[in-house]
């Protein structure tokens, strides 16, 4: 799940990043580097390759008492850092964790937009730990990660989260 950065998006996300304007090149459509159009590109993260895999659950979440469960699994093995993470050619450790949905309409949809921001290399990074070794950890994107009650305004905070990075 590897992603690759053409030069526009880079230098966009680099823009995006707090990394400043890039230079004001002409692209091939006629428009200046820097300028991202939401049909023309999106945002693309940090994240490691790793997976991410999903089943229908009988039980309920017990907000959700309505219908089963989605549970998410994500699973990255340890690896080598790229230029885009804190120590490129140093190891990371890997990461392996499960959140849930409600399996109903709206969880299914959060769940298509979940998956459309871990494509896009959003939901998890590669950070330093406090005794100086890198790993995976989640990104900005809040998870149920515990089959216990979400809050109350769970489901519409991570859809407002997604749809800051582009996601609807």
């Amino acid at each position: 799940m590897g992603t690759i950065h053409h030069k526009e998006k880079w230098e966009c996300n680099q823009y995006l990043n707090g990394a400043g304007p890039p230079a004001n090149q002409e692209r091939p459509n006629g428009g200046r580097a820097g300028v991202a159009l939401k049909n023309e590109q999106s945002i693309v993260g940090d994240q490691p390759d790793g997976d991410m895999k999903w089943i229908s659950l009988p039980r309920s979440l017990p907000c959700y008492p309505h219908c089963g469960t989605i549970e998410i699994e994500y699973n990255f093995n340890d690896g080598m850092q790229t230029e885009k993470h804190p120590r490129p050619g140093k190891p990371f450790a890997g990461f392996r964790t499960v959140a849930y949905l409600p399996d109903d309409r709206e969880g299914n949809e959060l769940l298509r937009l979940l998956k459309q921001a871990f494509d896009q290399g959003l939901t998890f990074t590669v950070a330093s730990g406090s005794n100086g070794s890198e790993a995976v950890t989640w990104s900005d994107i809040p998870h149920c990660t515990g089959f216990t009650n979400p809050e109350p305004y769970f489901l519409m905070t991570v859809k407002q989260v997604l749809k800051s990075k582009g996601i609807e």
